[in-house]
């Protein structure tokens, strides 16, 4: 049975492949997670010893077959339990980040499948992000930009939110920018910060690092997506 530690560090390793190519190197590990590097090297060594990741002398390392398929299971529990806790507990969704990260070690699988079966399987978590399927299939993410990377007068829909800093979600929360929300991008100002206008005519202003932290894509993409399904 693996430890909570390394279900961590595995689903570590899984969003930092899928950030950039593997393989990941142990320094960038030890920064995600906020260890030493020491300490990840032997996390990593014990994660190769189950053959959980595969090693590159020098380079780094990836996951495994199985070390993906736990990664994967680690993380639809997470996701789960954020959508649980916002839809049935009646959770803030800036509040069950920390709480899924406890959570998501200690269910069991059949109690991963009541709390799906009873959110009628839900293909998103409330901030946006995609939930793996029970099959754990590799997540087939949608293409999504920062909305810190687009122009004054573009239409855009918001497709996710970045739910590690409770913070900035109160505050997008109280802009009543969530996922699924149409903008446009009203101003660009060289001063750091991101206005937009939302359908209701309110305008929000965003520092950078909150526009960095909002996910969207073209909406009329996401409609072509939505009538062919």
């Amino acid at each position: 049975m693996l430890s909570a530690k390394m279900e961590d560090y595995l689903k570590a390793i899984y969003r930092l492949e899928r950030e950039g190519e593997p393989p990941v190197a142990t320094s960038t590990i030890a920064e995600t997670l906020e260890v030493t590097p020491p300490t990840a090297t032997s996390m990593v060594e014990k994660l190769a010893d189950r053959d959980l990741v595969e090693r590159e002398k020098y380079k780094g390392v990836q996951l495994s077959p199985e070390g993906e398929t736990v990664a994967l299971e680690v993380i639809r529990h997470h996701r789960l339990l954020e959508t649980f806790l916002t839809e049935e507990l009646g959770y803030d969704w800036s509040e069950v980040h920390e709480e899924a990260e406890i959570l998501e070690h200690h269910i069991s699988e059949e109690f991963e499948r009541r709390v799906a079966a009873a959110l009628d399987d839900p293909e998103v978590d409330p901030h946006g992000d995609p939930i793996p399927s029970d099959t754990l299939d590799p997540i087939d993410d949608i293409p999504a930009s920062a909305l810190a990377d687009h122009g004054e007068g573009t239409r855009l829909l918001v497709a996710r939110v970045r739910d590690r800093d409770p913070e900035e979600l109160t505050y997008l929360d109280g802009a009543g920018i969530r996922p699924g929300v149409e903008l446009v991008v009203e101003e660009v100002a060289p001063i750091g910060m991101v206005t937009v206008r939302l359908d209701s005519g309110e305008t929000v202003a965003l520092p950078d690092h909150i526009a960095d932290a909002i996910q969207v894509r073209n909406p009329d993409e996401a409609a072509e997506e939505v009538s062919e399904v």
